[in-house]
């Protein structure tokens, strides 16, 4: 479906306003990957149950792990970490965080398990991570192109004490080995080439600890010891969906709230939403949170001085390469932008409406929607994109629109 962005600057009424996003992501997979790993049954609540959550969640069953759903209250009944299925087929989609998550926790079981995504998720590679895992003994046999899906990956029948993992383009390949460590039985130390998106294996990090495994932490190794614990879990509200609400108040004059974001949060994306206080344009490096480049450079042709963002070159290789992604769009618009080898240039422009390319990408069609706002005669193509991590967020627009005018 296409949706058109209702051009609302000027016309706002009502300034002060609350919006509720879904459980967060990221810590949703998290929570369910170390939950099927652990002793008992823990109760998740919050939880995000579409899009990339509903592939991991489905991929999890297929492997074996029981999985009660009640809203968006998930009972996990955790296998120990010994899967119970030793042959499975599993469909990961468009899901990168279950693909790597999930393609980690079978190479660490003993068995033989068949990944299938969908014809966006073949053209991303996860080469570091599948080198990781061969080197704790699994092997796998690609079905068409070498390190990418579909494959079959046979497990490891005795797991060693170390491994190294590049995490130069993705810090989820070290994440998933830090969860699933705990497969070992023993203690398992992983040494870290790169530094790319630390907050978020500080995140996996804290979350395992919420689950009873401390994580040694020494210079670039991190050693894993112990078993985790079921228990109960609140997820946080996804603070990346809330960013979108927060950078439309950054070029609307609004007061939009997010309800349950709180001032400190173990979501990397929080950045963002402190930099959006007091930024005006200037130089900035995201590469701590990345996924809210595009968010940024939606906006930034209202901001009084030129942006320059840069440390986003990885980002290339996400749902689309979303810095082209950025150019055309912006350029479409009418705005002055240069595409840069790690990032873009922005400047000072009066947009104007243009048909929106998502290029089959969630975060350009949400973020675009906050340009719309502002400068009228936006269409967003295929707008149904968003249903990979916020699916309903157009209904959220539409009745926050109405609120704001009326």
């Amino acid at each position: 479906m296409d949706y058109r962005v209702h051009k609302i600057y000027g016309r706002i009424n009502n300034p002060v306003q609350v919006v509720a996003v879904p459980g967060s992501k990221s810590v949703t997979a998290r929570a369910l990957l170390i939950s099927a790993l652990a002793e008992g049954t823990s109760v998740l609540y919050g939880a995000q149950t579409t899009g990339d959550c509903r592939e991991f969640i489905e991929g999890l069953k297929s492997l074996g792990i029981q999985i009660e759903e009640e809203s968006t209250t998930l009972t996990v009944h955790g296998c120990g970490g010994v899967l119970s299925s030793k042959r499975a087929d599993v469909y990961v989609g468009s899901a990168g965080t279950a693909a790597r998550f999930l393609t980690a926790l079978a190479a660490f079981s003993h068995g033989e398990y068949r990944f299938d995504c969908s014809e966006q998720m073949r053209r991303r590679p996860i080469a570091p991570l599948i080198a990781s895992l061969r080197d704790i003994g699994a092997s796998f046999t690609f079905c068409g192109e070498e390190n990418c899906f579909p494959f079959i990956v046979r497990g490891a029948s005795a797991l060693p004490g170390r491994v190294s993992v590049d995490i130069k383009k993705s810090s989820q390949y070290l994440s998933a080995l830090l969860m699933c460590a705990v497969c070992a039985r023993k203690p398992f130390t992983i040494e870290a080439a790169g530094s790319h998106g630390m907050g978020y294996v500080n995140m996996t990090c804290d979350m395992m600890w919420s689950f009873g495994v401390d994580v040694g932490i020494c210079g670039n190794e991190y050693t894993v010891d112990g078993c985790y614990r079921a228990k109960k879990y609140d997820i946080e509200p996804d603070v990346s969906a809330a960013c979108y609400f927060y950078a439309a108040n950054k070029i609307l004059g609004t007061n939009i709230s997010v309800r349950g974001i709180m001032p400190r949060t173990m979501q990397s994306d929080g950045a963002f939403i402190s930099l959006l206080k007091n930024f005006n344009g200037g130089a900035v490096d995201m590469s701590a949170f990345s996924d809210q480049a595009l968010t940024l450079a939606a906006i930034a042709p209202y901001l009084p001085e030129p942006t320059v963002i840069t440390g986003i070159a990885h980002i290339r290789e996400q749902e689309c390469d979303r810095i082209r992604a950025i150019v055309k769009n912006l350029s479409a618009m009418g705005v002055r932008v240069r595409e840069r080898d790690d990032g873009v240039e922005i400047y000072p422009s009066a947009p104007a409406g243009c048909a929106v390319d998502t290029f089959g990408d969630h975060r350009v069609a949400m973020a675009f929607a906050v340009a719309g706002l502002r400068c009228g005669g936006v269409t967003i193509k295929n707008a149904e994109v968003c249903g990979k991590t916020f699916e309903g967020f157009f209904d959220v627009l539409d009745d926050l629109v109405a609120r704001l005018v009326k």
